[in-house]
């Protein structure tokens, strides 16, 4: 029997988080392709097929500005993993929850360096901040999603829309619907990144601070809640 798409037992793997990071996604991969050297934060399967082309077109000079995120996006991927491994679960929050800080401060960070500047240091700040969110947030309601990338999610609402089709389980339905407004959210961050950009250029990044600080007190609050419940049990 499939089950519940309701179920779920942590503060972060709601679904409104999981709009708010894949929010923060959308937009910074605009923000990093718009204002720092058109590379992508998030997408490393774009910043591959850029640094193809430019060494097929002998650009060696582009070349670095690929390579240095795609390494950055990948040791970022093993320090959230060491990091996993080590943090002791019984915290009264999560190690997933201290993401939120580490983000925000290093994306605050980024908003202080200007776009007339060399672009290689924030492009490691951003791609790494963005490995580290990918590793950490990967489920919404007992259901695996991307908060920084969208073929996954596509692949996935697809095939929940057949599953429904073939089933008639309204299970299906929630989870398609899930994937569709995660996608949405993820366009919507990629359009107000482009047009905020334009306006406030460096600094336009700090949006993404104030919607992981929402997300972060989101999870606060609800965990206070939850104590609250378990103690009067």
């Amino acid at each position: 029997m499939a089950t519940t798409f309701k179920q779920y037992s942590l503060p972060h793997e709601a679904l409104r988080i999981g709009l708010l990071l894949a929010f923060v996604g959308g937009y910074l991969d605009a923000y990093t392709y718009l204002l720092r050297g058109q590379v992508f934060a998030n997408a490393q399967t774009g910043n591959i097929v850029l640094m193809g082309i430019s060494v097929a077109q002998g650009h060696w000079d582009k070349v670095s500005f690929y390579v240095i995120p795609i390494v950055t996006f990948f040791l970022g991927i093993l320090l959230t993993e060491y990091i996993k491994n080590k943090c002791d679960k019984s915290q009264l929050l999560n190690w997933e929850h201290m993401i939120f800080p580490i983000e925000i401060i290093l994306l605050f960070g980024v908003g202080l360096y200007p776009v007339t500047a060399p672009n290689s240091i924030v492009n490691v700040v951003v791609s790494f901040v963005c490995a580290v969110q990918v590793q950490s947030f990967r489920v919404v309601h007992n259901t695996p999603y991307a908060s920084t990338m969208c073929t996954g999610n596509l692949r996935s609402a697809a095939e929940n829309l057949f599953k429904l089709y073939k089933t008639k389980e309204r299970v299906f339905l929630h989870k398609f619907l899930m994937y569709i407004f995660i996608i949405a959210s993820f366009i919507l961050g990629a359009g107000c990144g482009t047009f905020l950009s334009g306006i406030f250029f460096e600094k336009s990044i700090w949006v993404c601070c104030g919607v992981l600080l929402i997300a972060f007190l989101i999870i606060i609050i609800r965990n206070r809640h939850i104590d609250n419940i378990e103690q009067e049990l």
